[in-house]
């Protein structure tokens, strides 16, 4: 319970009405979840503007209502706070609602189109292992040191991070790693956080159903450095043609990483297989399970933030050579009689599935033969579907198109976008089976001895949404059966 007064400093009030002595039990940016007590935010979405349902959150229970539209006849007895922009009021309130948790812990986001969730996985395990207590936020799963929460955003609304980040700080964690999606920077989703540190990872062709073009992809990254406080670190890969256009305006402190030109944080590939990686990282050699250059290079980012926060370098080589990466990132099974590799990856843009597919034809003998299963997502960007269509036919020797998370729109029309980019020789390659289960089956059973299937798009995820129904769908689960089922 706070009271209302307290939970505005710092936030740029233009008008108040009604007593902000009140006490506030919770604050919400969801009408529907809205209780006695609570405090309404009413924020303009994408979808729907919160200031529609300030009269519901009212019928609710709430006694006060922060708006940027003070609305008419309003009750007596409501504290009503008009704000410039409620979307940074909503950060800003519920960081100094929770406690300001994140001053309590050193808070690193990690921002790019690709490698998000396996830097910030490692670097959660690499902590915890180094014997810290440790939050992650992320694609995947949400840590609280050793429970483990199913995570529904990438970045999640500025109220529920807060929630999230003081639960973390209560249970003692000393470090938070999280993933800082565009679309979290936009919407200010990370306003009211204090990070230690920021890191970029790379940035492709991606989310331009949501910032319409790639120019303001790029600025809306950015301006997650520029916000960076004096005294955090801002490391970027400088091996992005874009890595030091994102340290122009911030304050904090700069460094890079790079595996091809001078940095603060170097390192080189000795050897890469499908075995590991063996690296020179400043200096010093060391082995890695993981595979591919894009992970040498994430690798490199956890070395360099763990550095930046001034762990022990060869320790913290040490305890890198042993992990793992991320759920769906880069998966491998070996099916049993045949030896089929299959390989289960989350690639679902152009650079990142060319990543994937050119670290196996680096890797594979002359001999094997790549299969790849790709679809592409509904009601998302339709620029990228003939790319990938290209792509996966380009470099695999066979490539079966399939349905991704379809959503609202219909699976064969995106099927007909992925083949509209195609060559002749490439539609030779190119099998068309709407059905996933069905093509990662097909794929199973062309393959032969040594050959090596990737599944791409879906990763982690153990769902499909069709006509915008969510039903259980694993890719992993789907390409086991499928070994076992054709006796592969």
């Amino acid at each position: 319970m706070q009271i209302l007064r307290d939970i505005l400093i710092g936030v740029t009030v233009q008008q108040v009405s009604g007593d902000t002595a009140v006490h506030v039990s919770a604050l919400c940016i969801d009408s529907r979840k809205v209780a006695p007590g609570t405090a309404f935010v009413a924020v303009r979405g994408t979808l729907a503007d919160g200031h529609q349902f300030i009269g519901k959150a009212i019928e609710q229970g709430a006694v006060a209502i922060i708006c940027e539209e003070r609305p008419d006849n309003l009750p007596e007895g409501i504290a009503c706070v008009v704000v410039k922009d409620t979307t940074i009021a909503a950060g800003q309130m519920a960081a100094a609602f929770y406690g300001n948790p994140s001053a309590k812990m050193k808070v690193v986001g990690v921002t790019g189109t690709n490698g998000k969730t396996t830097v910030t996985t490692l670097l959660y395990q690499l902590f915890e292992k180094l014997g810290y207590k440790c939050g992650l936020i992320s694609t995947v799963q949400n840590h609280i040191h050793d429970v483990v929460e199913v995570s529904t955003h990438t970045t999640p609304d500025a109220i529920s991070v807060q929630a999230l980040l003081a639960r973390m700080a209560e249970a003692g964690c000393a470090h938070v790693f999280m993933e800082v999606s565009s679309h979290a920077v936009h919407q200010r989703r990370i306003e009211g956080i204090e990070f230690a540190g920021g890191v970029f990872t790379n940035i492709t062709h991606d989310h331009l159903d949501y910032h319409k073009t790639f120019d303001e992809y790029i600025r809306v990254k950015k301006r997650f450095f520029d916000e960076l406080p004096q005294g955090a670190f801002a490391l970027t890969n400088a091996d992005d043609k874009r890595g030091a256009v994102m340290l122009q305006n911030t304050r904090a402190d700069k460094q890079a990483y790079s595996l091809k030109v001078p940095a603060s944080i170097k390192g080189k590939v000795l050897e890469n297989n499908l075995t590991g990686l063996v690296m020179l990282v400043d200096g010093h050699e060391a082995y890695f399970r993981m595979i591919g250059i894009f992970n040498a290079s994430n690798l490199l980012a956890v070395y360099g933030v763990a550095s930046l926060l001034g762990e022990d370098k060869m320790q913290v080589l040490s305890v890198l050579s042993n992990l793992h990466g991320a759920p769906g990132r880069f998966e491998t099974y070996m099916s049993v009689n045949d030896k089929v590799l299959g390989i289960i990856d989350y690639a679902h843009t152009p650079d990142a599935l060319i990543n994937v597919l050119a670290t196996i034809n680096q890797l594979r003998t002359s001999g094997q033969q790549l299969i790849t299963v790709v679809g592409c997502g509904g009601d998302r960007d339709k620029a990228k579907r003939p790319v990938m269509g290209q792509v996966a036919c380009e470099h695999s020797d066979k490539a079966i198109l399939t349905s991704d998370n379809p959503r609202t729109e219909d699976a064969e029309a995106i099927l007909n976008d992925m083949e509209s980019g195609l060559t002749m020789a490439q539609k030779r390659k190119a099998l068309r089976i709407t059905d996933r289960r069905e093509a990662i089956k097909t794929a199973c059973a062309l393959a032969q001895a040594d050959d090596i299937l990737l599944i791409a798009g879906k990763g982690h995820e153990t769902y499909q949404e069709i006509n915008g129904v969510r039903q259980h769908f694993s890719d992993k689960e789907e390409l086991l059966n499928a070994f076992e089922l054709l006796g592969k």
